[in-house]
This record gives C-alpha cells, sequence and structure tokens, in this order.
C-alpha cells in the first residue's frame, strides 16, 4: 500500500468516525437510538447519496472497501462480544414463562410468515426462510428506555420484555449458526444433518466447558503478569480465537464464537473490568465502522425503484405484524393480559443491530440480493421509528404512573 492509499485510508476512517458519532448524536437528540443516526450517515456517505468511496482522493486506493470489511467484521464480532457480556443466564428464570413464550413465538412466527409471503413472491425457500431469520431478531435496547421513561421498566412487561429478548437473541444466533452449516454443507441426507448438528453441539459444549474452567485460571495468571492492560488483551484474543474456531471446528457462524466468548467472560470476576474496556475500544472505532459501512454498501434508492418498491414494502409489513403477533401471542399464552401482551409485543417490534448482522452474513454468501438488502435497511430504519411512538400511545400517564412494580 503506497503513501497515497495510507492517507487516503486515515481520511477514510476520520470522516466514517466522525460521521457515525455526529449522527448517533443528532439521533439521540431526537430521542431516538445512536445507531439509528450511525446507519443514516452510512446511508449519506455510501452510494445512496454522496458515494464517498468514489470520490477523487480515494479512487486510487483500491483495497479501501476490502479493508472497511474486515474492520466492520472486527465490529461485529467485538458487538456481539459484548451482547453476550450483557446477558445473564439467570434472566430467563426470572423473567418466567412470558418472556420463554414471548421469546420462542417471536422467532417462529416471523420464519413461518417469509417463508410463506416470500414463496408466494417467487423466492426460494431458503431465502425466505433467511429473511425469516432477519426478522426474527429484535433488538429491545429503544423500547427499555422508553418504557425506563415511562416508568414502567420493572414492572412485569418490561421484565418480560427483557428476558424475551435473551431467548430471542440466543435462539436467532444458533438459528443462523444452523442454516449456515446446512445451506453451505455438501449434503448427503439425514446422516450428513445429525453430523452437522453433533459437530456443532460439540463444539459448543466443549467450548462452554473449557471456557468456564479456564479463563478464571489464566485470568488470574495473566492478572499477575507485568503486561499492560493484560486482562482485556486476554479477552480479545480469545475472542478472535473462538470466532475462528466457531467456522473452522464447529461449523457455525463466528459471531457465535464471540457471543459465547462474551457469555463467559460475562461470568468472570473481572466482567466489568473487561465490559468497560472492551466498550471503550469496540465503540470508540470498529463498532461505528460496521454500521457505516452498511451504508456504504447499501443503495437504498434499490428499494424505491419499481422492483424494489414491492420487497420493501412487503418486507416492512412482515416485520411489524410478525414480531407483534407473534409476541403478543406468546405474552397471552405467558399469562399476561391481552393490553399487557401487546404492549410486550410492541416492545419487540424494533430491530437493530442483529437484525443488520444477519443481512450482513446473508449478503455475504449470497443469501439475500442488494435489493432485498436495501430492504432490510428500511425495515430496521422503519421498525426503529415506530416501536417508541406506539409504546407511548399503549402507555398512557395513568398507566405509567400505576403500574404495578412501578418505584
Amino acid at each position: 500500500m503506497d503513501a497515497h492509499a495510507t492517507l487516503a485510508f486515515a481520511l477514510a476512517l476520520g470522516l466514517i468516525i466522525a460521521a457515525a458519532k455526529l449522527g448517533g448524536y443528532l439521533s439521540n437528540r431526537l430521542g431516538q437510538p445512536a445507531v439509528l443516526g450511525e446507519i443514516l450517515s452510512g446511508l449519506l456517505l455510501g452510494p445512496s447519496l454522496l458515494n464517498m468511496l468514489h470520490w477523487p482522493v480515494f479512487e486510487h486506493s483500491t483495497h479501501l472497501s476490502a479493508v472497511l470489511e474486515h474492520l466492520a467484521f472486527l465490529g461485529v464480532v467485538f458487538l456481539m462480544f459484548l451482547a453476550g457480556m450483557e446477558v445473564e443466564l439467570e434472566a430467563l428464570a426470572r423473567a418466567g414463562k412470558p418472556a420463554l413464550w414471548t421469546g420462542l413465538l417471536g422467532v417462529v412466527t416471523p420464519l413461518a410468515l417469509a417463508w410463506v409471503v416470500m414463496d408466494g413472491l417467487g423466492y426460494s425457500g431458503e431465502a425466505g426462510l433467511f429473511i425469516g431469520l432477519v426478522m426474527a431478531a429484535t433488538s429491545v435496547s429503544i423500547s427499555a428506555q422508553t418504557m425506563m421513561e415511562l416508568g414502567v421498566l420493572r414492572s412485569r412487561v418490561g421484565l418480560a420484555l427483557l428476558g424475551a429478548a435473551v431467548v430471542d437473541d440466543v435462539l436467532v444466533i444458533l438459528l443462523l449458526s444452523a442454516f449456515q452449516a446446512f445451506t453451505l454443507g455438501e449434503g448427503g441426507g439425514v446422516l450428513t444433518v445429525l453430523g452437522m448438528l453433533a459437530r456443532m453441539a460439540l463444539f459448543l459444549a466443549a467450548a462452554w466447558l473449557l471456557g468456564v474452567r479456564l479463563v478464571p485460571r489464566l485470568g488470574r495468571v495473566v492478572d499477575r503478569l507485568p503486561i499492560s492492560e493484560g486482562l482485556l488483551t486476554f479477552a480479545v484474543v480469545l475472542t478472535m480465537l473462538y470466532a475462528w474456531a466457531a467456522e473452522a471446528l464447529g461449523g457455525i457462524a463466528a459471531i457465535t464464537g464471540a457471543f459465547l466468548t462474551g457469555l463467559i467472560f460475562g461470568r468472570s470476576p473481572w466482567r466489568r473490568l473487561i465490559l468497560d474496556g472492551m466498550h471503550k475500544m469496540a465503540y470508540a472505532l470498529l463498532v461505528p465502522i460496521f454500521f457505516v459501512n452498511i451504508g456504504l454498501q447499501t443503495d437504498v434508492r434499490l428499494a424505491f425503484r419499481p422492483e424494489g418498491w414491492p420487497i420493501a414494502l412487503t418486507l416492512v409489513g412482515l416485520a411489524l405484524v410478525s414480531k407483534a403477533v407473534g409476541c403478543t401471542l406468546g405474552g397471552r399464552i405467558g399469562g399476561l393480559s391481552w393490553l399487557d401482551a401487546l404492549r410486550l409485543g410492541t416492545g419487540m417490534t424494533s430491530r437493530g443491530e442483529v437484525g443488520l448482522i444477519v443481512a450482513s452474513v446473508g449478503s455475504q454468501f449470497g443469501w439475500v440480493d442488494d435489493t432485498v438488502f436495501a430492504g432490510v435497511v428500511l425495515m430496521v430504519l422503519v421498525t426503529t421509528l415506530v416501536t417508541p411512538i406506539a409504546l407511548r400511545l399503549l402507555y398512557p400517564p395513568t398507566a405509567a404512573t400505576t403500574a404495578p412494580g412501578n418505584t
């Protein structure tokens, strides 16, 4: 890489990170999550509008796009590590039946509806199931923030929302890994499928047991060594190894390995130290690049072309209906009233980083085309905007002040 390309790379990173942080700031000022502003910043810089990577200053940087994709991949890996660290396995037991049923039906319903609808539009069953996986992913950060502002996050609905998000994320990540293993496999019938399942299960069990047993011991050794940021470095190295091993040895997605590493370190004595350090490192550089790079690789205008807008509208409609219906039914089966179940289903409607991660994996392996990917990005934006508005309508002031458990 020559000096001109190196300088162009430095300029590109500066512009991307600055745009991401400015977009996130403006989004927060408008009462929306930062991820929304970061995605919009990417769309602004990408082929949808400014087409930054084709500016004259970058025209000789032939590998710039590839380097940004590698950095974006690291952003995904660290994002899933942080997601694993935030998950409390005991949350499922505390949240009870509403969380379990809501998380389960919140995944099954989008999968089924997407498979049927996309088949009717002429897409293959494989594409339909993958789009269902994208639809199944949820992001409750904006819902949790909205419910916190309303004073109902500690109500039964709020706790069920947090528990259901755990069930949803774990199921989507595991199903994505299974889908990737089966789709990229060479066939061979039932025995091959059973072999893949056994390989995945064996890897997950071995990786979990080794991590739980060895991380505390190795961590104590590393902590005594005169190494700057030794424990944080230990977490980074193990995350990279688990991400590699997940695909190379377990036949599952790399992000599953990163998520598993986060779960392991989340149970360690150094959880807060590692969480703070990894959060700063990831969100200062890598995670913003991931979200902006989505916009850099997406021409959202495709969603509004004659051949694109039917798919985009279909994806938005599926996203709104499938989660609301599936999660509302799950809440009702779990013992909530219809109103509380509807509130829970509405809170689970917002998509976010997990859906984008799943979609980006699908784009990498050719499971979704550019038109569908543009529709997915539009779907994430719409559901992120609609969810807090709908929650506020379902929680009038009297309901918010009298909600059980609200203190």
